[in-house]
């Protein structure tokens, strides 16, 4: 499905907002990938908002152009896309939103579509990687974050935003050693936090190390996760809060906008089978609405690599 206008043409008046002005569709039939809302906030743990996340983004990303000239690819043209629009999420319980999502996305891989998501808190990550792994097994990941997600429960729930990968690994859906976690940093409870990353082999790549060795040297560190099938999930808070402050948690010194967009498109040629973009909450965002600005040029780079990866 080629992409339908160009993107200084604003939609009709009252039209709603698509993603990248693409076509808004009901199914995934047809389609190569599905761009989906993923509106909810219940996992948080400190502001709410991200549940305005996808209305957000589907604003800022009008003014994507269609072509990549990095990885020198026009996604549209090697790939049906489209708007399927957002999951029916239930705001009082996590567990019925889980299920919710779980289905929906069931639904994109009987279609034989990719799922690329926009969240909506991190907590939304596990019914997606549930429904993924029923299809291609534990999947190897590329998180980008400020924090490891990796605990335990909170308040007692063993499902919020900062679970989602531990659920993931003991349910059997994550290979985690083929997870890389970037740009980790900020103050946690204690070393304990990474006792769970040294059990099962979670390679954590510290925005120290990104800083200090570089982009290329963290591109290289990816090179391995090549071989078999690859989720990528970018919270945002991954990135500074100069550059990105609406979000839930954020956490200062981290990812330039700039190392953000050079990393994900590092991951051009993996087996990409698909990507969220979650904790965009507009009520804290600057000026511009720098942080949906941000969050739509990284779905597009998302898409460009779910352009170059095999299928």
């Amino acid at each position: 499905m080629a992409h339908p206008r160009d993107p200084f043409v604003s939609p009709r008046f009252g039209q709603v907002a698509t993603f990248m002005l693409l076509p808004a569709v009901d199914s995934a039939e047809a389609l190569d990938v599905a761009l989906l809302g993923v509106p909810y906030d219940g996992g948080t743990s400190y502001r709410t908002g991200a549940r305005f996340g996808p209305r957000a983004v589907r604003e800022q990303s009008s003014l994507i152009r269609p072509w990549h000239p990095v990885l020198k690819v026009h996604p549209f043209e090697r790939l049906r896309v489209a708007d399927c629009g957002d999951v029916d999420v239930v705001p009082i319980s996590i567990e019925r939103t889980f299920e919710a999502v779980t289905r929906r996305i069931d639904a994109v891989l009987a279609a034989g579509a990719r799922p690329l998501c926009v969240g909506g808190d991190h907590s939304v990550t596990l019914p997606i990687l549930r429904s993924l792994a029923r299809r291609h097994g534990p999947l190897g990941i590329v998180h980008f974050d400020a924090h490891p997600d990796t605990w335990d429960e909170y308040f007692g729930s063993k499902f919020f935003h900062g679970t989602p990968f531990r659920r993931g690994i003991e349910e059997g859906l994550i290979d985690p050693r083929r997870m890389v976690q970037i740009g980790i940093r900020g103050p946690l409870y204690g070393p304990e936090d990474f006792a769970f990353h040294d059990a099962h082999g979670i390679e954590v790549i510290r925005i120290e190390a990104v800083k200090e060795q570089g982009v290329a040297w963290v591109a290289a560190r990816l090179a391995r996760l090549r071989e078999g099938p690859l989720y990528c999930s970018f919270d945002i808070d991954a990135v500074d809060p100069a550059f990105a402050p609406a979000t839930g948690t954020p956490e200062v010194g981290g990812l330039a906008s700039w190392e953000a967009l050079t990393l994900v498109r590092a991951l051009a040629g993996t087996s990409l089978v698909g990507a969220d973009v979650v904790e965009v909450s507009p009520p804290y965002d600057g000026p511009g609405q720098v942080t949906a600005l941000l969050a739509a040029n990284l779905l597009f780079e998302l898409l460009a690599v779910l352009a170059l990866s095999p299928r």
